[in-house]
């Protein structure tokens, strides 16, 4: 039976209008809150002891790896035991991204951008649970929950000194890196490196390279969760999203730090999209997306800047408040997502998970993780799906049929 989650919105003291820095805005401060909702916080999880782990700031401010604001990073590690003691999961946080000095600024008053404002302590879920019954594969490993706080997915290298800010994205990537390893990463015999909408986007910028980081007998993979940004038109027929990512790309420096596999022949904003980087990728990697992905819907597909009339704005909040027409436009963007994937599934190595629900990230909430009603394909939840595919106990290639035929969905609708 489809469940929905509903997520309550606090507008007030936004002016969402037509202009792109206030959509801009709203895609910083409004969708922050969302994914905090989402799985950041999750309430869905196990009451039953839960686990807080502690937040370890990154004392590599030599080399420049500061958050926006120029606090240092920081990262929360449980350490594995056992069978997993020597096995390592790296989780990329999301939470948005900022495209000018405007929105950055905002950014770095908030954990999304500084250390100051961060939890001291995090609840770790889903694929980060401590607990075989909630996490069967990963549950005794080490897992790392490395904070985000640059604002363009651990990719920028630059400052403005004017407006006292500082992308350092790369540099806190490399700082958390070196520390990981030298607290026994080294010593990986498996590995994978996740992420969760911006850190999904970022796990696949980084895939590639962090399996570099290893020797050829390390058993290394990757994840990305609500990462697949589509680069499509909005319901105007304008670009918001490549809008959006260019202003990413050319105001935190990320040129230099996009793979280069992509950029030797296609421009640097295109090559923040995944679509034109997933099928040359070297490492084997797995990808978790719901088919009608709610920040794209809602901050990509369907802004308030495309749509002055609100004529979607009632779809945007509720699926079920869309019209035949806006359903058809929606389903137009599933069919999208699915030639995205089509040459990427290709390779055995690869892994899928295409859900037809309205929802986004789904790895790190209990709940859509892994729990006695989790959403499922074929009667297999995301975490068995995704076991199966990295302990190569089988091929996954699971892809829904259309909207609306999945009910095991938890389906969220915005208030």
């Amino acid at each position: 039976m489809e469940k929905i989650l509903l997520v309550g919105l606090v507008v007030a003291g936004l002016i969402l209008g037509t202009h792109a820095n206030e959509y801009l805005d709203f895609n910083v401060t409004e969708i922050d809150r969302i994914e905090e909702l989402e799985f950041g916080f999750s309430k869905y999880s196990s009451n039953l002891n839960p686990l807080l782990v502690g937040l370890t700031l990154i004392r590599g401010a030599d080399s420049g790896a500061v958050c926006l604001d120029g606090t240092l990073p920081g990262y929360h590690l449980h350490r594995g035991h056992g069978s997993g003691a020597n096995s390592w999961l790296i989780q990329l946080e999301g939470g948005g991204w900022c495209n000018n000095i405007r929105t950055c600024v905002y950014r770095k008053k908030t954990r999304r951008g500084s250390s100051n404002y961060m939890e001291k302590q995090l609840l770790f879920t889903g694929i980060l649970s401590d607990k075989a019954q909630e996490n069967p594969d990963f549950f005794n490993w080490n897992r790392v929950k490395l904070r985000y706080c640059d604002g363009a997915s651990f990719s920028g290298d630059g400052q403005n000194q004017a407006a006292q800010l500082q992308f350092r994205g790369e540099r806190i990537w490399r700082a958390a890196i070196d520390e990981l390893k030298a607290n026994g990463m080294r010593y990986a015999n498996q590995a994978l490196l996740s992420g969760c909408s911006a850190g999904g986007l970022a796990a696949i910028l980084r895939c590639d390279e962090f399996r570099n980081l290893f020797p050829g007998t390390t058993k290394v993979k990757c994840l990305s969760d609500a990462g697949l940004f589509l680069d499509t038109a909005d319901v105007s027929g304008g670009r918001t999203i490549r809008n959006l990512y260019n202003g990413i790309v050319e105001l935190q420096s990320v040129k230099n730090n996009l793979p280069r596999i992509c950029t030797n022949h296609l421009d640097p904003t295109s090559c923040f999209f995944p679509q034109n980087l997933i099928s040359q990728m070297k490492t084997p990697l797995f990808i978790v997306n719901a088919a009608y992905d709610t920040w794209q819907i809602q901050s990509s597909i369907a802004p308030t800047s495309a749509d002055p009339s609100g004529f979607w704005h009632d779809c945007r909040l509720n699926h079920d408040k869309c019209t035949p027409a806006q359903m058809r436009f929606l389903q137009g963007f599933r069919d999208q997502m699915l030639r995205v994937v089509r040459g990427f599934s290709m390779s055995r190595q690869n892994g899928l998970f295409i859900n037809s629900c309205f929802a986004h990230c789904q790895t790190e909430r209990q709940d859509t993780w892994f729990a006695d009603d989790s959403p499922v394909i074929r009667k297999k939840a995301v975490a068995i799906a995704v076991g199966d595919w990295y302990f190569d106990r089988a091929e996954v290639k699971l892809v829904d049929c259309p909207y609306p035929c999945d009910k095991s969905c938890h389906n969220l609708v915005f208030r």
